[in-house]
Order: structure tokens, then sequence, then C-alpha cells
């Protein structure tokens, strides 16, 4: 493969920025989970947040189209429910395959070193 093929190899572009922060992973695979969604409390302790934390998170995902958020009220207590939206779905499994090519290239090339005999640096190399 020439220099030119393997250009940005390693960028992994379908890494979204939305969905690779750690509390929304943890939120988006807690709803994968549950097509019928989660009540607000019990995201919450699924993914250990606080309330305003899990709010901005929400708001994050809803804004992007990931997420539906519904209310109602069960006697006078107001209710939250989320649900992964079909675009959420469709995102989250897109994202998934991307992760998917990192661990497949870092197994790969693991693998390959442990395997190797030696150093795999040349000659001359120093520790700085």
């Amino acid at each position: 493969m020439s220099a030119d093929a393997n250009e940005g190899r390693f960028a992994y572009e379908g890494l979204d920025r939305v969905l690779h922060e750690k509390a929304r992973l943890g939120i988006l695979t807690s709803l994968a989970t549950r097509p019928e969604g989660l009540l607000f409390g019990d995201l919450k302790r699924l993914c250990a947040l606080t309330d305003g934390n899990l709010n901005r998170h929400l708001e994050v995902l809803q804004e992007a189209g990931l997420v539906e958020v519904w209310k109602r009220f069960e006697g006078r207590r107001p209710q939250t429910l989320v649900r992964l939206s079909a675009e959420g779905r469709r995102r989250f499994l897109d994202y998934l395959g991307e992760l998917e090519k990192v661990l497949k290239d870092a197994r790969k090339a693991c693998a390959l070193e442990d395997s190797a005999s030696g150093s795999p640096l040349k000659a001359g190399w120093n520790p700085a």
C-alpha cells in the first residue's frame, strides 16, 4: 500500500464526538438495551450521573436527534421517559462499527508486536 493510500488511515472519522463522550456513550448504550425507553431516574442511576449532568447530556443528544424525551404525570409527580430515536439507533450502530475497526487495528498491531522478536526500534534510538 502506498503512503498516499494510508493517509488518514487511523483518523477514524466515524467516531462521532457527540456519541464518543463517556457519559453520552453510557446513556446511549443504556437506551439501546431498552427500546421502550428508561425513566430519567433509572437512567441517572445506571449511568451514575447527577440530575444536572444527565439533563445537560440529554439536551445535547436531543438536539442531535439521537434521543426522544417524553413527559407525563403519574398522579401529581412528573415523569420523564427517554428513548433512543430511530436516527439515534442508526448512528449508534454506525459508531459501534467504527469502534470495531479501532479495536481490530489495535489488536492486530499489539499481536504483531507481541510476536516480533526483540525490540521493534531500529538501532540508535534511546529513551528521552
